[in-house]
């Protein structure tokens, strides 16, 4: 990030992490006896899911799409995180059946909200730290990363239930999604 888009790269860069991982911590007690609880240490793996796809943008200089990788990637991070703390169980984003909390697709209200809150606040970082020749553009950089939110769990809930596709991989689709929303809109 740093070397294809400079300190502002890492400033958007961390920005993603850093509440990542606050809000992972804030949670990590609370997935304890779920089917599928998401883990409180980022194994490399994950690291590459979620940051690849921007940082090989920030490799190519596109600041829009790096930004809307991690917009997406924010999204589902923190839809999952505030999710948790859903009073109501999670519905199947395919059919609205109930499912049990952590199984893949499964959404709530309150862990949606979080997901815009999270591809709001990215989109904030963008539009405080863009490069001086980005032009101002956080509702669409916050719609990429709803949207890559969004095929995560449809994803998760077609792909990844059927074991064709583990989460890793299903979060590089929803980083894609969102990188690709941004290079072909912004």
């Amino acid at each position: 990030m740093v070397g294809g888009l400079g300190w502002r790269g890492a400033v958007l860069l961390l920005a993603f992490f850093i509440s990542g991982s606050l809000l992972t911590q804030l949670t990590s007690r609370k997935t304890s006896g779920w089917v599928n609880p998401a883990p409180v240490a980022r194994g490399y793996r994950q690291v590459l899911a979620n940051g690849g796809v921007a940082a090989l943008a920030a490799a190519f200089g596109s600041w829009s799409v790096a930004a809307g990788a991690l917009s997406a990637a924010a999204a589902d991070t923190w839809a999952t995180e505030i999710g948790a703390f859903s009073p109501s169980p999670p519905r199947l984003i395919t059919t609205g059946a109930p499912v049990a909390r952590g199984v893949s697709g499964g959404i709530t209200v309150l862990g949606t909200i979080g997901g815009v809150m999270g591809a709001l606040f990215i989109a904030l970082v963008d539009r405080q730290f863009a490069p001086p020749h980005v032009a101002p553009r956080a509702l669409l950089i916050a719609s990429v990363g709803i949207a890559g939110m969004l095929v995560d769990s449809l994803a998760g809930a077609t792909v990844q239930a059927r074991g064709w596709l583990d989460n890793d991989a299903v979060n590089v689709v929803a980083t894609v999604t969102g990188a690709a929303l941004a290079f072909a809109f912004l």
